[in-house]
C-alpha cells in the first residue's frame, strides 16, 4: 500500500462501500451515541450502545450480520466501526445517523 492510500485509508476515505446494499440485506444499525442524544432521534431499528459501553457490550451483536455503525457526526460511529473489526465483526462506518436513516429509508 503505497503512502497515498494509507493517508486515505486514515482519513476515511477507503473503499467504497454499498451501505444501501448492506441495509437492504440485513445489517444491523448500531448507534453507538449517548442515551440522551438516541432519545432525541434514530434510525428506527437501531441497536443502541453507547462507544464508552461498547468494548463490555459485544455479546449483544450478532456476528453473523454485518454492523454500520453511526453517531452524530462519524468519529465516535469510526472508533465503533474500527473497535468491532479488531473484534472480528464485519463493521462499517456509517457516520452521521442522519445518512443512516436516508439510506434506510431509501
Amino acid at each position: 500500500m503505497g503512502i497515498l492510500q494509507m493517508i486515505k485509508r486514515a482519513m476515511g476515505g477507503g473503499p467504497r462501500v454499498d451501505l444501501g446494499g448492506l441495509l437492504r440485506s440485513g445489517a444491523v444499525v448500531l448507534d453507538v451515541r449517548s442515551k440522551e442524544e438516541f432519545t432525541a432521534g434514530h434510525v428506527k431499528g437501531a441497536k443502541h450502545i453507547p462507544l464508552d459501553r461498547l468494548g463490555s457490550h459485544l455479546a449483544k451483536l450478532d456476528r453473523s450480520k454485518p454492523i454500520i455503525t453511526c453517531c452524530r457526526s462519524g468519529m465516535r460511529s469510526r472508533a465503533a466501526a474500527d473497535l468491532l473489526r479488531r473484534q472480528g465483526f464485519d463493521a462499517y462506518n456509517g457516520g452521521p445517523w442522519t445518512s443512516v436513516r436516508a439510506l434506510k429509508a431509501g
